[in-house]
């Protein structure tokens, strides 16, 4: 997860001991969840190992998306939307009202996929993001919404 993470400029990245704790807690106030999507069956891209992974975590009725990860050689195939949607699923499960992210202001690709999925925007962070400095774009995404 680590290794996909690092090629990808858009991801949140994060050191090796933050995986290793989203991945570990057992506290169930900060309930996270970790999705990676493999290839279908051993033979199929072999050399791609993981094409992409999404970490959330549960925070009270609502969830947080984390980071959401695509392997660029995978990107428009619908990895991310798949991890979003099972994501989706497990929010309503679990009794969630919402779930929630933030995004690069600049990242129009994510941002287009998470509207397509049915998030809204719901605010800003000014200035939140570092090398280049840039605003947050803060989504939402109430699960009374059908799925798209």
């Amino acid at each position: 997860m680590l290794a996909l993470e690092k090629r990808c400029s858009t991801a949140a990245h994060w050191t090796q001991q933050q995986y290793q704790l989203s991945i570990q807690s057992s506290d169930e106030a900060f309930r996270r969840l970790v999705l990676v999507a493999q290839p279908a069956s051993p033979s199929e891209n072999r050399s791609a190992g993981i094409l992409g992974f999404l970490v959330a975590r549960r925070l009270g009725p609502d969830w947080e998306l984390e980071n959401i990860v695509v392997s660029e050689m995978f990107q428009r195939e619908g990895i991310g939307r798949r991890l979003l949607e099972e994501l989706l699923s497990e929010t309503r499960e679990t009794g969630g009202d919402a779930l929630f992210l933030e995004v690069r202001e600049s990242n129009t690709a994510a941002r287009s996929l998470y509207e397509q999925v049915g998030f809204q925007p719901a605010g800003r962070r000014k200035s939140y993001y570092q090398d280049p400095q840039e605003d947050g774009i803060l989504y939402r995404r109430s699960l009374s919404q059908a799925l798209s």
